[in-house]
C-alpha cells in the first residue's frame, strides 16, 4: 500500500497548526506598537497581496468578478472584523488563553447551523454543545476579571472580543454555505482578504499609530499576512483535499498547543492548570458537537 498521502496529510497538518499557532504571537508583536485595527489591516492586506497574483495566474478572475458581493462580504466576516478583535484581545489576556478561546470555533459553527441552516445536532452533538460552553463559562469565569489590568483594560473585554470573534467565523461559515457557490478555494480566500482589507482601511488610517513601527513590527507583519494567513490558507484548503473536510477541521484542536509553546517561549507566559483543564473540557465538547467523535450508539 502506498502511504505517501498519509504521510503527506500529517506534515500539513502539523505545519499548518504550528504555522496557525504562531499567528497569535505575531499579532501581538505588531499591536503592542501599532494598535489591533492597523494590525488587522496590514495583516489582510499583505494576506491580499500575495494571494492575487497566485489567484490571477489560476485563471479565476472571472469568477471572483461574478460573486465579488458575497465573497468580499464573507472576507470582512471572517477575517476583517474577527482579526481586528483578535489583534485587540492579544494585548489584555495571554495568546494561549486567546487560542484556546480560538478552539471553539466548530461549537459556535453547530449553534449557528442549527439556528441558521436547521442543521439539527444529533444528542451526542448536544452533549458536546453543552460540555463545551460549560468548559468556555469554567475558563472565562477562572482567569477573566473586569477589574483593570495594568493595560487598563478588564480582561473580561479580551475574552468578549474572543468569543465574538469566534462567532463572527461561525456566521461566515454559514453564510458560505447558504449564499456562495461552489468554487475554488483559492477565489474565496483572496476575495475574503480583498473585502477584508476595503472595511478595515479606513478605520485603520483614522486609528494609525503617530510614529513609524520598528522592523521587528514589519516583519512580524509579513509573517502573519505571508506566512499565517496566505500560505496558511493553500495549506489548509490542500489538507481538505487531500484528507476532507471534516479531519481537516481537527487541526483547530492542535493550534493551541503550539499556541501556548511560542507564548511561554518567547513572551514568557504562563500556563495554569486551569487553563489547561479548561481547554481539554472545551476540546471534549467540541469535539462532540461538531460530529469528529461521538458518544456510544448515537
Amino acid at each position: 500500500m502506498n502511504t505517501s498521502p498519509a504521510k503527506g496529510w500529517l506534515a500539513d497538518f502539523l505545519i499548518l497548526a504550528a504555522i496557525w499557532g504562531s499567528s497569535f504571537l505575531f499579532m501581538r508583536l505588531a499591536a503592542v506598537e501599532l494598535g489591533p485595527l492597523p494590525t488587522a489591516a496590514l495583516r489582510v492586506a499583505i494576506a491580499a497581496t500575495f494571494l492575487l497574483p497566485i489567484m490571477l495566474a489560476k485563471g479565476h478572475w472571472a469568477q471572483l468578478r461574478q460573486h465579488w458581493k458575497p465573497v468580499l462580504f464573507v472576507g470582512a466576516l471572517n477575517s476583517g472584523i474577527p482579526f481586528a478583535l483578535y489583534s485587540f484581545a492579544v494585548l489584555h489576556i495571554t495568546t494561549g488563553f486567546s487560542s484556546i478561546l480560538n478552539a471553539t470555533v466548530p461549537l459556535f459553527g453547530a449553534v449557528v447551523a442549527w439556528i441558521w441552516l436547521g442543521d439539527k445536532p444529533t444528542l451526542s452533538r448536544t452533549v458536546g454543545l453543552a460540555i463545551g460552553f460549560g468548559g468556555v463559562v469554567l475558563l472565562a469565569g477562572g482567569q477573566a476579571s473586569f477589574k483593570p489590568n495594568d493595560s487598563g483594560i478588564a480582561p473580561a473585554w479580551a475574552v468578549a472580543a474572543c468569543l465574538a470573534a469566534t462567532i463572527c467565523y461561525a456566521l461566515a461559515a454559514s453564510f458560505t454555505k447558504k449564499h456562495i457557490p461552489s468554487m475554488p478555494p483559492l477565489v474565496t480566500a483572496t476575495g475574503s482578504q480583498i473585502g477584508a482589507t476595503l472595511i478595515l482601511a479606513l478605520p485603520a488610517l483614522w486609528y494609525r499609530p503617530d510614529h513609524w513601527p520598528s522592523a521587528s513590527v514589519w516583519w512580524s507583519l509579513l509573517v502573519v499576512g505571508v506566512l499565517c494567513t496566505g500560505v496558511a490558507y493553500i495549506l489548509y484548503f490542500k489538507l481538505i483535499e487531500n484528507s476532507g473536510p471534516a479531519r481537516a477541521l481537527t487541526v483547530t484542536f492542535l493550534v493551541p498547543v503550539f499556541a501556548i509553546a511560542y507564548g511561554v517561549l518567547f513572551l514568557g507566559e504562563s500556563v495554569t492548570a486551569w487553563m489547561l483543564l479548561c481547554g481539554g473540557v472545551i476540546l471534549l465538547g467540541t469535539s462532540l458537537s461538531s460530529g469528529l467523535i461521538k458518544l456510544p450508539g448515537r
